[in-house]
């Protein structure tokens, strides 16, 4: 995607060839700055600070986290030593295990300075191969949104998003984002309610900087004001992102997500979840008793950062002193609230009957699963 005309991913290889640039995330949407990367330790710590986020995205990251690791060290003590601390770093998005996996499989094999070049040159693989993969969702979602449009020609579709599941939760392009990208881009008329999402705020300082920089026209709301919405008619479909898919079609997302599922579905809005097949945890049935949910800092409940009307950036105290907090990081929405699974292979049910119909080789009994 563009940033004032300019294309940017949200990750790449520095010039020096071997350390790793990203935008950070945490100074959006008051500044564009790009932070270096250049250990393991640095990965990690931009994934548990936020600096980066959003599955995909924090899987590509501790790809290159490992990358950089092996240059130092590339020992095999060293690799699982490395793997084990990057995976610890965010326990929901099942994309950080199967990146670490992918990356660990192909250096195995080699040996000395090979593991190396063998590590960037698999980095660079995931990196591109989500690309492809969410260009490929936005395809699939945007035949969801084109059939909305012609069911009400010369209206605007009406578009509810919770979170940040754009170009910045991923390499590029964005998973519940990229199929509004390119039907903006086709000329139909959209419009997309932007959940604030707190306690983050990554839908008013994330999703509405990546919109408004590609001219989509967009309108932040609280998170409350999503069965309100809905019940005056003004809300034609949801879609969001997900961390972690069960095999049965469980989706946890964003904490709040639940809510507005069971908003859209008491008022007959379809609920769609926008994933690759890297988010889909086969192993898993139960999403509400088999997925661990992240719980963060209470400080981001408490507390919040802005822009003064001087320009300052600062962070303030909003609570009464002395409360205490709770910060949930998702919560988790049963299948039976989720309309369709929009992945890079099309659009299915959510159940395991709908997930086994676009991924027939993880079917048990074969050879490939």
């Amino acid at each position: 995607m563009k940033i004032d005309g300019t294309h940017y991913r949200t990750i790449w290889v520095a010039n020096d060839g071997w350390s790793v640039e990203i935008i950070d995330q945490t100074k959006l949407p008051h500044e564009f700055a790009v932070a270096p990367l250049r250990s393991a330790e640095d990965a990690a710590r931009a994934i548990k600070d936020m600096l980066v986020r959003g599955a995909p995205l924090i899987g590509a990251t501790a790809a290159y986290g490992l990358c950089m690791a092996l240059r130092e060290d590339a020992s095999d003590e060293n690799l699982d030593r490395t793997y084990d601390m990057l995976l610890a770093t965010r326990p929901t998005a099942v994309n950080l295990k199967w990146s670490l996996d992918a990356m660990r499989d192909a250096v195995r094999s080699a040996g000395g300075n090979a593991r190396v070049e063998a590590a960037y040159a698999e980095a660079a693989r995931l990196c591109d191969e989500d690309v492809e993969t969410c260009r490929k969702i936005g395809e699939n979602g945007l035949r969801i949104v084109r059939g909305i449009a012609e069911a009400k020609p010369g209206e605007t579709v009406n578009i509810l998003t919770h979170c940040n599941a754009g170009w910045l939760a991923c390499v590029d392009w964005g998973t519940a984002l990229a199929p509004i990208y390119m039907a903006h881009d086709a000329g139909l008329l959209v419009h997309v309610w932007v959940d604030e999402t707190r306690p983050r705020n990554q839908g008013a300082s994330l999703t509405a900087f990546e919109l408004g920089r590609h001219g989509v026209p967009h309108t932040i709301v609280p998170d409350n004001a999503g069965g309100h919405l809905m019940q005056h008619g003004l809300v034609d479909m949801c879609i969001v992102g997900t961390d972690r898919t069960t095999s049965t079609g469980d989706v946890a997302n964003k904490i709040g997500t639940y809510l507005k599922a069971l908003a859209a579905d008491a008022n007959g809005v379809p609920f769609y979840v926008a994933l690759p097949h890297t988010t889909i945890d086969w192993t898993l049935k139960d999403g509400v008793r088999e997925i661990e949910i992240e719980q963060r800092s209470p400080r981001e409940v408490t507390h919040m950062t802005g822009r003064t009307d001087k320009g300052d950036i600062v962070t303030v105290e909003i609570s009464a002193p002395g409360s205490a907090a709770v910060n949930y990081g998702f919560d988790v929405t049963p299948a039976r609230f989720v309309t369709g699974l929009i992945t890079e292979r099309g659009v299915a049910p959510a159940s395991r009957e709908g997930l086994l119909s676009l991924y027939p080789e993880k079917k048990a009994g074969n050879k490939n699963a």
